[in-house]
């Protein structure tokens, strides 16, 4: 037996757990060490002690109980506070980690558990061949009491298959654990398995529609706190999946976690934009976000008619569709970034801003009137919108000015109806004014919701993309009216080749019979069916886009002298406080009028300075306010990004702003 002399009175014997390669049996080693042992050459002691023929390259050292990884080689074991009590693992730092993908395919493949989830997303997306990784992150899935009954019953899930999928080559394997059945068209019944795509295609392919009956199991109505719990998921960038206790084969779900879509482009983005589609249809169908009858019956008539185009032989894609030449592109988007003008758009006097003038209607639901909507002459100049009792009064003072700078523009629409309003959310001092505008057809509605939109970003019609707005809402409009054309025949129902109840939520398949389901789909269709596969891809993530709720988180939060808790949404734009009982907005507060913020770790309380001099605090009721401060940070540095930084990722401006304590 060696005596501590032979050894040194500062060594010591430090266990080390080694970990082997999936499915083989780990082994414990001691070693005798010293203080200033650094971890690199306690690393060699290892691979030389355990002499296996094995590439260990991707191994490091964690430490359990600190749950840290010790990744700085050059650092000694004193420099860690490494002690002979400490139990250290020598572990892969790739491990297989199944990911629920916006699809609800899952797709099992390995991945970094050492390094911030932030950079383990990018190797993700690169995998995947998602552009702009930084919109995505990691969400833990909520726990669901209904799965244990169904394992208990012996049933599984659709979405049980797991593929396989190679980091190191990029592309999926050819088996899966379970086959994911594709559905027949006819019947809605499953279909062989054999037509299942694998490799990109499977990321690029639209995935059928799920039988109403397996649609039904999964819809479950949420509340705004159902939508919180669910929010407080969302992994924490600036740290690593081991060090949130994520362990390998765990399950955790891909999604767009922020709804700012950079440079969206059909040629380079087919599984980006496939994958956006999917989250945006699951979000419709399990009515995550709210939207009217009028909407859902426009979202399920494009989802029918992806789904043709998906199943056709020959389906009109991006690569179907004429090449823009590259140079005249470049060209293009140089005209629309000059001086904020494109070629057609060449104004006579630069100083002479367009304006909009017209008779509309007035409603203020605060003040007491026996007309709700009163008609007034309105004119609209640079951002803001004064209203008088008639034309002849133009020249005089004007019954009251709409300041539009930083307000919200909620569409208030039913084209079916013949219902075209604006509801203006007017941000005060203390809270929101609300005003209801209503035109008279849709070309008014066009340009004036065009125009209040720029408006509230600070820009007045004399901007670009005014015109190209103008038509983009006309188009919206277009695709929501349900009537047919006049003299169009009445649609033949036998004609669906599908399911109707598959295309809209089970709250809205139990209000229609199938034959009225399928006759309402199908009179939508008229508006939308000569679209391509990806036009129409990209028309679901547009209106997708324009619902009032969209991309709004919730949290549970109390602000600082309430006794009471209260909601909070974070949106791209804005931050929103919101009655807990009614479910009503109360103040709006958006990013561009931060000033600054910051977070007090110790009692969990985030502040926020914004312009004239109005400052909040609030902490967390339902998650960490790291989660909260993470999003708020990462809509801003998403807001900095531009074409021109040749898509290099800024990841210290990243944890610059969202970063935790050290």
């Amino acid at each position: 037996m060696a005596t501590a002399a032979g050894y040194g009175h500062n060594s010591w014997d430090l266990s080390v757990q080694v970990d082997q390669r999936e499915g083989d049996e780990g082994m414990k080693f001691k070693l005798r060490v010293k203080g200033d042992l650094h971890i690199g050459g306690l690393m060699l002691k290892l691979v030389e002690k355990i002499r296996a023929p094995q590439d260990w390259s991707d191994h490091a050292i964690w430490w359990e109980k600190k749950n840290c990884w010790l990744l700085k080689t050059h650092w000694t074991l004193d420099k860690y506070g490494v002690q002979a009590d400490a139990d250290l693992r020598y572990t892969p730092q790739h491990k297989p980690l199944c990911i629920q993908l916006p699809n609800m395919k899952t797709i099992r493949l390995p991945v970094s558990f050492s390094c911030v989830v932030f950079k383990a997303v990018a190797e993700i997306c690169k995998a995947l061949n998602i552009r702009s990784s930084e919109e995505l992150s990691l969400l833990k899935p909520p726990d669901d009491p209904r799965k244990k009954k169904k394992k208990d019953k012996g049933t599984e899930s659709a979405f049980d298959d797991i593929i396989n999928m190679d980091m190191a080559g990029g592309a999926l394997s050819l088996y899966s654990k379970t086959m994911t059945p594709t559905y027949d068209p006819d019947s809605g019944s499953p279909a062989s398995s054999t037509s299942l795509w694998f490799g990109e295609n499977t990321l690029m392919t639209c995935q059928p529609n799920l039988p109403a009956e397996e649609l039904a199991k999964l819809y479950k109505p949420l509340t705004l706190e159902d939508k919180a719990a669910i929010n407080a998921g969302w992994l924490d960038s600036s740290r690593s999946l081991m060090e949130q206790e994520i362990q390998e084969n765990d399950r955790l779900l891909l999604r767009f976690k922020y709804h700012c879509f950079f440079d969206l482009d059909p040629k380079y983005d087919a599984v980006r934009i496939t994958q956006l589609y999917e989250q945006a249809r699951w979000a419709i169908l399990l009515e995550e976000i709210d939207c009217t009858e009028e909407e859902m019956l426009m979202f399920a008539s494009l989802q029918y008619h992806i789904c043709k185009l998906t199943l056709s032989t020959e389906p009109l894609t991006s690569s179907s569709e004429p090449e823009i030449d590259e140079v005249e592109a470049a060209l293009s988007n140089l005209e629309f970034t000059l001086e904020g003008r494109n070629a057609d758009k060449i104004l006579e006097d630069i100083t002479d801003i367009p304006k909009l003038e017209d008779t509309l209607k007035l409603f203020r639901p605060k003040r007491l009137t026996l007309k709700p909507y009163k008609e007034y002459w309105f004119v609209f100049r640079d951002t803001t919108i004064s209203y008088f009792k008639n034309k002849e009064s133009a020249n005089k003072e004007p019954i009251e000015q709409l300041h539009l700078r930083g307000c919200e523009v909620i569409p208030d629409v039913n084209v079916t109806e013949k219902k075209f309003g604006l509801k203006l959310l007017l941000p005060t001092a203390d809270g929101m004014n609300e005003v209801y505008i209503r035109c008279d057809n849709e070309t008014q509605y066009a340009k004036w919701k065009a125009a209040c939109m720029l408006a509230s970003k600070g820009k007045t019609m004399a901007y670009s993309s005014y015109r190209t707005e103008v038509k983009n809402i006309q188009s919206f409009l277009q695709m929501k009216s349900l009537a047919p054309p006049p003299g169009q025949a009445a649609p033949d129902v036998e004609s669906m080749e599908m399911n109707a109840e598959c295309f809209v939520s089970p709250r809205y398949a139990k209000k229609y019979k199938t034959k009225q389901l399928t006759t309402r789909i199908l009179e939508a269709l008229h508006n939308i069916s000569q679209l391509s596969l990806m036009e129409a891809k990209m028309r679901f993530i547009q209106a997708w886009q324009s619902l009032p709720e969209f991309g709004i988180k919730y949290y549970i939060v109390r602000f600082r002298g309430s006794k009471k808790d209260e909601l909070l949404g974070i949106s791209y734009n804005k931050l929103i406080r919101i009655d807990m009982s009614t479910g009503l907005p109360v103040t709006t507060w958006r990013f561009s009028n931060i000033k600054q913020w910051n977070v007090n770790w110790e009692i969990k309380q985030v502040t926020i300075e914004f312009d004239q001099s109005i400052s909040i605090a609030f902490s967390c009721q339902s998650c960490d306010c790291k989660v909260v401060h993470e999003y708020i940070g990462g809509y801003i540095f998403l807001s900095t990004r531009s074409k021109d930084q040749n898509e290099t990722l800024r990841e210290e401006l990243f944890h610059k702003l969202t970063g935790g304590p050290d």
